[in-house]
């Protein structure tokens, strides 16, 4: 059976199954809704019931109190509806934003590399192009692990591969799994896309990409997106990790920022014992930032991935070089814990 779901401000009228929640709905209608655990807990995706019956699901007393449901307010990631329904939203209007409803897939793994010690490359191979704005990410079903786990697109959007970069965690089943028993021509499930982690090209101001670690998937796609669309903006990426072993794709870069006059690539590497030989930037991200920009970042827009450590330093550097929220992006996979924590309290920014 199933029902009509209508959203406001928007007035879009869409079907949503029974059982269905109401996020998923909306993601594969192409209607994008603010979110971010998926899991009950965070509280982003909380929006008003104007008309109709629904079920919380699994919604935490933290992310929702008693009062807020008495008024009626669902989380949408948990939330179920029981006959046509009206809710409220906050919807933003993004000119770059692309509403690409969300389809599942199935990739044969073509390759598998390790890119450093750690981190591990996977490429699916899929039979027709999977629609995505560079910068999101996909929720990929990983065998003998309940529960999907959410992995950023490492190339530009048009082909029908699916690059991904994915970190080993110490007692992480999933990682471990496919680092250490996926094979080539193995098969793996996912949905795409996800994320409202893009490049705002309407803005035309010059950008900032920092990366560490794994995080650096989605400004690697969003670096190659541009450069396929023939952008000529000044573009600058500081890319950090703990040593040269950890440092990937720093050829590739190298010779991209070789063969592009307005690509800078700064490479740099936090480790106190670092090899004599290394040339490069030494120390964190943030810190290689404001060395190279003389601490004044007026007039960029700023795309951020990865370690949550590195995110705070860099948006607290940004800010102190004069650049605010509303030219600040990046993109935060949370687990169940990240989002109980911030289920408790206000957070610092709305957008990032």
């Amino acid at each position: 059976m199933s029902y009509q779901l209508t959203i406001e401000p928007i007035g879009q009228t869409i079907d949503i199954e029974e059982g269905q929640t109401v996020l998923d709905a909306c993601l594969r209608a192409g209607v994008w809704l603010p979110h971010a655990c998926g899991h009950g807990l965070c509280a982003t995706c909380k929006v008003q019931v104007v008309e109709g019956e629904f079920e919380h699901g699994e919604a935490s007393p933290f992310a929702l109190m008693d009062f807020e449901r008495d008024e009626r307010k669902i989380l949408a990631c948990c939330a179920t509806v029981e006959c046509d329904t009206v809710i409220e939203a906050e919807v933003d209007e993004d000119p770059d934003a692309q509403f690409i409803g969300l389809q599942d897939f199935a990739g044969r793994v073509v390759k598998a590399d390790m890119l450093t010690p750690t981190i591990r490359g996977i490429w699916l191979e899929v039979d027709e192009p999977v629609h995505f704005q560079a910068g999101q990410y996909v929720m990929l079903k990983v065998p003998g692990v309940q529960g999907e786990r959410a992995f950023s697109i490492g190339n530009a959007p048009g082909t029908n591969l699916v690059e991904l970069h994915i970190r080993k965690v110490p007692g992480g089943a999933a990682t471990t799994w496919l680092h250490d028993e996926l094979k080539i021509g193995d098969t793996l499930e996912f949905t795409a896309p996800l994320g409202r982690f893009f490049t705002r090209k309407s803005a035309n101001l010059p950008m900032i990409f920092l990366a560490g670690g794994s995080g650096l998937s989605s400004p690697k796609a969003m670096i190659e997106e541009l450069f396929n669309e023939g952008c000529t903006l000044p573009m600058t990426l500081v890319q950090g990790a703990r040593n040269e072993a950890e440092l990937y794709y720093h050829n590739y870069f190298t010779e991209l920022a070789a063969k592009h006059a307005n690509f800078t690539y700064i490479p740099a590497l936090s480790d106190a014992d670092v090899s004599a030989s290394w040339t490069g930037a030494k120390g964190f991200v943030h810190e290689a930032l404001k060395a190279h920009f003389n601490n004044d970042f007026r007039g960029h827009k700023a795309y951020m991935c990865g370690p949550p450590p590195m995110i705070e330093a860099c948006i607290s550097t940004l800010m102190q070089g004069q650049l605010f929220e509303r030219d600040i992006y990046t993109e935060r996979f949370l687990t169940s814990a990240d989002a109980e924590g911030l289920a408790k309290k206000s957070p610092l920014f709305k957008h990032v």
